[in-house]
């Protein structure tokens, strides 16, 4: 008698098809959230769909389009079982890239890897993202969710994100907007957002031996908590910003640190200087460089030091502006100025010692 034998399967490789399409329900509720009037259709199609034909009222329309992730602050979400705020994060790291030029956020997709679907877990990563959209202003039309077994753990995951979004070409932002005089405008930062946990962790952790659960006093609450709190989204705020006062340029300041990532938007014969005594960076940025013995221009290079978006603007609407942006709720100073680059070779650099 010959034995029976069982052949292979998509489950028996760890592909799950019926979760999948469990959690795909799961989520539809929270895009449902984020729909503008121009999208078409709704979630499980083979492609997201967004009426062009709104774009017939610019003159000469120009698409921006940026992708990004959220790098290893995906651990401590996992770590701390928290799914539904690293969205927030992702929809930050790709629309205020987007909006830095001015354009208006109009639609995003996801992509979401898993070792395993867990579909209550996976809503809840979506559910964030969706919140994200929302605060953004931006439509959710579609995403991915794939699962890798073999190559993740059960319970490791990353997310990605796409977005696309518009802006007037006369009305575009940029490096040859920029005048000599023009006042650079901090905006305040929720805390490390979404960039150089690999430094954090490997200080935190493996340095300092601290733990995602310990009390840290100077926080006023968790490690972890700190660590997973969400990446401000700035968009709404910086398209508000541009309808108020005259808007030359923002910046994002995300890897890399705040001097490098305002020099991307500074012309070559400009120089931005930042002024570190107008402001104090948050109780987290000291707790990682004191922990690892972490250089300051080491950390400045890094991490964005308390500051998430910046703005350049004439001098005659800087009263404006920061009146706008506190009407928003937005934490905002004057913190630099462009100059002639003379014979420097950055372009913009950090002076003074930090306020305490």
């Amino acid at each position: 008698m010959t034995e029976k034998t069982t052949g292979a399967s998509y489950a028996s490789a760890g592909v799950d098809i019926e979760a999948g399409d469990r959690a795909v329900e799961l989520m539809k509720e929270w895009v449902k959230k984020t729909q503008r009037p121009e999208v078409l259709g709704g979630l499980g199609g083979f492609a997201g769909l967004f009426d062009a034909s709104a774009l017939k009222r610019y003159e000469r329309p120009l698409l921006a389009s940026a992708t990004d992730g959220v790098g290893t602050k995906v651990d401590i979400a996992r770590q701390m079982g928290v799914y539904d705020t690293i969205g927030h994060d992702l929809v930050a790291m790709v629309m205020d890239d987007i909006v830095v030029c001015g354009a208006e956020p109009l639609f995003m997709t996801d992509y979401i890897c898993v070792g395993k679907v867990h579909p209550e877990r996976v809503a809840a990563i979506v559910k964030g993202i969706a919140e994200g959209c929302v605060l953004a202003g931006t439509a959710l039309v579609g995403g991915e969710t794939a699962e890798h077994p073999g190559l993740l753990g059960p319970d490791d995951f990353d997310v990605a994100g796409a977005g696309t979004g518009v802006v007037e070409y006369d009305r575009l932002l940029g490096a040859d907007r920029i005048r000599t005089g023009d006042a650079v405008i901090a905006m305040a930062s929720s805390g490390l957002h979404s960039n150089g946990y690999s430094l954090v962790r490997h200080v935190l952790f493996d340095r300092a031996g601290m733990s995602l659960e310990q009390e840290i006093a100077e926080l006023g609450r968790t490690l972890g908590e700190e660590l997973l709190e969400p990446t401000k989204i700035y968009s709404l705020d910086c398209l508000a910003l541009t309808r108020t006062a005259e808007v030359h340029a923002f910046s994002h300041i995300t890897g890399g640190g705040l001097a490098a990532n305002l020099a991307r938007v500074i012309p070559d014969h400009l120089h931005a200087t930042v002024d570190r005594t107008t402001w104090a960076p948050g109780a987290i940025f000291d707790l990682v460089g004191k922990a690892g013995q972490v250089e300051q221009l080491e950390l400045e290079k890094t991490l964005n030091m308390g500051v998430g978006m910046m703005g350049v603007v004439p001098q005659e609407s800087v009263e404006v502006a920061l009146t706008a942006l506190a009407d928003r709720g937005v934490d905002a100073w004057v913190a630099g100025e462009i100059q002639g680059r003379g014979d420097r070779t950055e372009g913009a650099t950090l002076t003074g010692s930090y306020a305490s």
